[in-house]
């Protein structure tokens, strides 16, 4: 029996799945580690604890599993996008690792825009520049932390730290390259005039891969360290959006993905290469070789939920915990007895700032229409109608572009709970569908893994192999209509609001 391994970096911790070459399950293992937010806005992480964090659960997956090493014939790494691991000539970490939903960037996304033009920009890049992409960060330590950017010898991706720590090489993939913005998106390669432009050295990139591509093999002292054969084979992987699209099978057209983690995304794939000229949407390269695809990103969907759980739901906590089940079990019961809509109180999920449409990383959450009447019941379902209509703001984009959406298919943390799915099924007026695997991500690079050395044809036949639906969920149209209603009012406040925005970020 083969066996594939599936590596998940994500933001809150690591997850590693064992899985057959059937897609089953076998055993998987998370290690969490802490965000450090040093200044409003900002966001970042020590590489060293993702490595822990990685080595740790692949040693208790293999010693879970009781897989011999010897079977594992592939491994694929999905991860967190947009980070800046800087190394330095002896391959050190110079300083936390700047990741994805950091704000502090502004500056430096004027700088890139005026150096490459705003057109150009897009058309090299698919996309506006952004405080999100990993460009900005790179020249906010250039221009804030000159002694640090001076010995700069290596820029990576968390995943592609994690690749170094387990091969030794540099190397990447292009859907997670893709959201650097320093790639030729139409081309697949790095752009030597953003590159030039930005004061950038080649050197300090990695060798780009397409996803389903060897990468590298398992040195002998992460072989020790992990429990894993030396020489295992390491293909590209993907970008945890990318990775998750091929988990849920988003590989061919009318397919698309909404998923809930920490941030909100909803994921169509595209034959051709496709840009928004408005830049609301990111284009990537996708996973699946000669192919792109189109995401739109709201940066608090989870992030709001598990924000207002720590915060405000205290008690939901312990009598979880005394019953033995996930608290958000008791929020979805509290959820459920709050009509669509929460009486008139509408939730702004922006507290990092927004991608999807607004591009503005001075937005604020915010909740609307507040009265007497209120509990906390109305304030956990306003949460999570907030993040729904943020990603529905997504989807509205995508279908503009002419994408076709004939199926949408829920997944993270999110797409478990299956109120959260009506409430897409009822406001995007679309089926929500989820498949047989919750393993998004990991699952998706394991299938890349089988691709890389040989144990399926191709992505979209191991896809077709793997996975397949398990529910599904209609909309009702009359919901559906009262949705419009306070969609539409939800549309408004950004606008009534960015002015107020800009002018509190100034005082900050």
């Amino acid at each position: 029996m083969a066996f594939l391994l599936g590596i998940d970096i994500g933001t809150s911790g690591t997850k590693t799945v064992l899985f057959d070459e059937k897609g089953n399950t076998v055993a998987s293992a998370l290690q969490e580690y802490p965000l450090y937010q040093p200044n409003l806005g900002w966001a970042e992480q020590d590489p060293e604890d993702w490595w822990k964090a990685t080595y740790l659960t692949i040693r208790e997956v293999l010693h879970k599993s009781g897989v011999n090493p010897q079977e594992v014939k592939g491994i694929g790494l999905s991860g967190q996008m947009h980070g800046a691991v800087l190394l330095d000539k002896d391959n050190n970490v110079l300083r936390k690792a700047i990741i994805w939903c950091d704000q502090r960037s502004a500056a430096e996304c004027d700088q890139i825009t005026a150096a490459i033009g705003r057109e150009r920009l897009i058309e090299i890049t698919a996309n506006p520049a952004l405080t999100g992409f990993t460009a900005s960060k790179v020249l906010w330590v250039k221009n804030n932390e000159p002694e640090v950017f001076a010995n700069v010898k290596k820029i990576l991706l968390p995943k592609d730290y994690i690749r170094f720590r387990l091969t030794g090489e540099f190397a990447t993939e292009v859907s997670d390259a893709s959201g650097m913005q320093f790639m030729d998106i139409p081309k697949r390669q790095w752009s030597r005039e953003v590159l030039d432009k930005l004061g950038i050295d080649r050197s300090m990139l990695g060798e780009v891969y397409e996803s389903q591509e060897v990468s590298g093999k398992v040195h002998r002292s992460a072989a020790e360290l992990t429990g894993l054969q030396e020489g295992t084979p390491v293909v590209g992987g993907a970008g945890d959006q990318a990775a998750g699209a091929v988990g849920n099978g988003i590989v061919k057209p009318g397919v698309i993905s909404s998923t809930i983690g920490t941030s909100g995304v909803v994921f169509a794939f595209s034959e051709n290469i496709s840009i928004d000229p408005k830049g609301r949407v990111h284009t990537f390269c996708h996973a699946v070789p000669n192919t792109w695809h189109v995401m739109g990103v709201t940066q608090g969907a989870g992030l709001s939920l598990k924000w207002f759980r720590d915060n405000f739901c205290i008690e939901e906590k312990r009598t979880a915990e005394l019953m033995g089940i996930d608290p958000y079990i008791l929020m979805d019961q509290e959820a459920e007895r709050i009509s669509a809509g929460c009486n008139g109180l509408i939730y702004l999920p922006y507290l990092m700032g927004e991608r999807t449409p607004h591009l503005d990383p001075n937005a604020k959450g915010v909740f609307f229409g507040l009265s007497a009447m209120h509990e906390k019941q109305h304030f956990i379902r306003a949460v999570m109608e907030g993040v729904v209509y943020s990603l529905k703001d997504c989807l509205e984009i995508i279908k503009e572009m002419g994408v076709d959406v004939s199926e949408v298919r829920a997944s993270g943390g999110g797409g478990k709970s299956k109120i959260w799915r009506q409430m897409q099924a009822d406001a995007f007026g679309t089926e929500i569908t989820t498949i047989n695997s919750s393993e998004g991500g990991a699952l998706g690079v394991a299938i890349l893994a089988g691709v890389g050395v040989g144990i399926y044809d191709s992505v979209v036949q191991a896809c077709e192999e793997v996975i397949k639906v398990k529910t599904r969920q209609n909309p009702d149209q009359a919901l559906h209509a009262k949705y419009q209603q306070f969609y539409s009012i939800y549309g408004r406040l950004y606008n009534s609001l960015k002015k107020d925005y800009a002018d509190l970020a100034a005082i900050l």
